[in-house]
């Protein structure tokens, strides 16, 4: 297998060159940041074992944390996976390509490091065009967790990724912002009944419209089958204080603090209580009109926002826990228990 060697970071375009070149490099075991629907994802080639042992040591991530692997389309699950019931058949025809990872039986190929050593692998294939044709020309699955340092924010803007990582990685292919902005939810199938394990870009009533009642586990996690699973991630480098949605405090918001809103409804009742909170509190509005959809994509993007702007906390509310809310709210969670 042919190795790049390239100790500076290139940005590349998301054509047919740039696309070109990603998959040649991740065929070769460098790393490549990709844009998803969700988040862009640190990619490398899911069968060479030195190059997911980079990923780790780029995000300094711990070895007990499962990635997931990429697919381009249902033919290359077979290298990866099996589905092990009808129920997981229907929900891949039903949300692939989609912000939906499944956990299904791993096949001897992949490597232990990717799965931490669970017979189980965590499988995605993603709705971005760019991210599936790096993936099929690179004719290999693609390990890819969120591009960035662990347990911070997660990256929906190739710049995000740059300012993070840096040349500790090889390429970043600029897809523009995400659309979802929140990371895949991720389903156990392998059991009698589907378990969420991760809230995320997919809501949970839309899985049950397509195979009914589905559980949702405890989301705290100190030996986690899936990614997210930690009780502390996706955090700033400022300290979150998250409160119920209308609760934020009138007295604890000092100068130097940011705010996060859900809606402008909610920061109009904020100021009407409270009045101004001066020029030195930053303010911020996940989705003016109070859409969950627009809130989601928005959340990581402001939180990268306060921390460029340097405020020493924030406090953010929390969102109706609805549809994509309830990803919303478990990224606010664990982001809010840094330690």
């Amino acid at each position: 297998m042919r190795r790049y060697n390239r100790p500076i970071m290139e940005l590349l375009q998301p054509d047919a060159p740039g696309i070109d070149r990603a998959a040649r490099a991740l065929a070769g075991g460098l790393l490549v940041a990709i844009p998803t629907e969700t988040v862009y994802g640190l990619g490398a080639n899911a069968f060479d074992a030195v190059a997911v042992a980079r990923v780790f040591e780029v995000k300094r991530r711990p070895g007990f944390d499962p990635l997931i692997v990429h697919i381009a389309d249902i033919s290359g699950l077979a290298l990866v996976a099996s589905f092990p019931n009808a129920l997981a058949e229907r929900l891949a025809e039903a949300f692939w390509p989609g912000p939906l990872t499944l956990i299904l039986p791993r096949t001897p190929r992949v490597p232990a490091l990717v799965t931490s050593g669970l017979d189980t692998v965590a499988v995605r294939m993603p709705a971005h065009p760019v991210a599936r044709a790096i993936i099929r020309a690179a004719g290999v699955p693609v390990a890819a967790p969120s591009a960035n340092p662990f347990g911070y924010l997660s990256p929906t803007r190739a710049e995000h990724v740059v300012r993070m990582l840096g040349d500790a990685i090889d390429f970043v292919v600029d897809g523009g912002a995400t659309d979802i902005g929140v990371e895949s939810t991720v389903l156990d199938v392998t059991g009698e009944r589907p378990l969420i394990l991760r809230p995320g870009g997919l809501p949970r009533a839309a899985i049950e419209a397509v195979v009914g009642p589905v559980d949702l586990v405890d989301r705290v996690s100190e030996t986690p089958t899936s990614p997210g699973q930690l009780a502390s991630h996706y955090a700033p480098r400022a300290s979150l204080h998250l409160v119920a949605e209308g609760a934020l405090p009138d007295a604890s918001i000092g100068e130097g603090e940011g705010l996060v809103f859900f809606s402008e409804a909610s920061r109009a009742a904020y100021r009407a209580r409270r009045g101004s909170c001066g020029p030195r509190v930053t303010e911020r509005i996940l989705s003016p009109g109070g859409d969950l959809r627009e809130a989601a994509a928005a959340l990581f993007v402001v939180l990268h926002e306060l921390d460029e702007a340097g405020v020493a906390g924030i406090w953010a509310e929390r969102v109706p826990a609805e549809g994509l809310g309830l990803a919303v709210n478990d990224r606010l969670w664990k982001a809010s228990t840094k330690q």
